[in-house]
């Protein structure tokens, strides 16, 4: 039995090349893949949810996927909007209700966490660190050095190697120039802790023994048919060891926030109830009979 062609991919197929064929102007009158109910889907909307570099067979199958969810959406809305029509004004409330928490929410997370952050000194934070140390224990291998990635056909490669192996300032600011025309990528991290793991996802290579890879490599070059990739592990630190306070600064203050949150935002609530009843905005009425 032959497979029928969807309809939304010849919708999509058939305008892609349609479009591809028109001058610039007619592409803008003719953006829209379709219509339902009043509303329309543009081609541009259809492409932000593609990600680049997507094969066209599975570009066709994302978009023929997002065009039909797309379509039952206002379908569901229009056939909920007519059966619930008489409930609109509950929906609103909810709606108001919503929104109103949403609102709140988020000026009050915002609030605690400029507040409070302000609040927690230096010598704090050092203290929490040193008093719950085995909170801190690592549980992946960091690093600090520099990565730079360089294709296979850029000049200077040479000087490269020369220079990423070297922590001296006028090596790094000889990479940092060269950097500027010729890598990919270039991440300076001597002065923080990095993962290994995010550092090594960007070298298309296998490390199965990382702990022992650290150990054993200093300096890291990889070449594939495009790439040169260089990395220099200046400093490393294995998991199970304590995380540098630098690096766990950001969980320790997330703690001391929480432990304190929740009487912050009691005394704020207490606060803000007093001065509105104190200024007159709270009205109370005597309901007695």
């Amino acid at each position: 039995m032959k497979r029928k062609t969807p309809l939304l991919w010849c919708v999509w197929a058939g305008f892609c090349i349609f479009s591809a064929c028109q001058p610039s102007t007619v592409k803008e009158e003719t953006d829209i893949l379709v219509e339902v109910e009043g509303l329309t889907l543009t081609r541009s909307e259809v492409e932000k949810v593609i990600p680049q570099g997507s094969t066209p067979a599975d570009s066709l199958l994302m978009a023929e996927n997002y065009i039909k969810k797309w379509i039952t959406d206002i379908l569901i809305y229009e056939v909920a909007e007519h059966n619930l029509g008489k409930d609109e004004k509950e929906v609103n409330r909810l709606v108001e209700e919503y929104r109103r928490a949403l609102l709140r929410h988020r000026y009050l997370e915002g609030m605690v966490h400029s507040k409070l952050s302000a609040e927690i000194r230096e010598n704090d934070r050092r203290s929490y660190y040193q008093e719950h140390i085995q909170k801190f224990i690592l549980d992946r291998h960091l690093i600090k050095g520099l990565f730079i990635k360089v294709p296979v056909d850029a000049p200077g490669l040479e000087n490269v190697r020369k220079w990423y192996k070297s922590d001296k300032l006028d090596a790094v600011e000889n990479i940092e120039k060269y950097s500027i025309q010729n890598a990919s990528i270039y991440d300076y991290f001597y002065d923080r802790w990095v993962d290994f793991d995010e550092a090594l996802a960007k070298i298309p290579m296998h490390v199965s023994n990382k702990a022992q890879f650290l150990k054993t490599n200093r300096y890291v070059e990889f070449t594939d048919s495009s790439y040169c990739y260089f990395l220099n592990i200046a400093e490393h630190l294995l998991a199970g060891n304590v995380a540098p306070y630098e690096y766990a600064e950001p969980q320790i203050e997330e703690e001391m926030i929480n432990k304190r949150k929740v009487e912050f935002l009691r005394n704020f609530e207490e606060e803000l109830y007093r001065d509105a009843v104190r200024k007159g905005n709270v009205i109370f009425y005597n309901t007695k009979p």
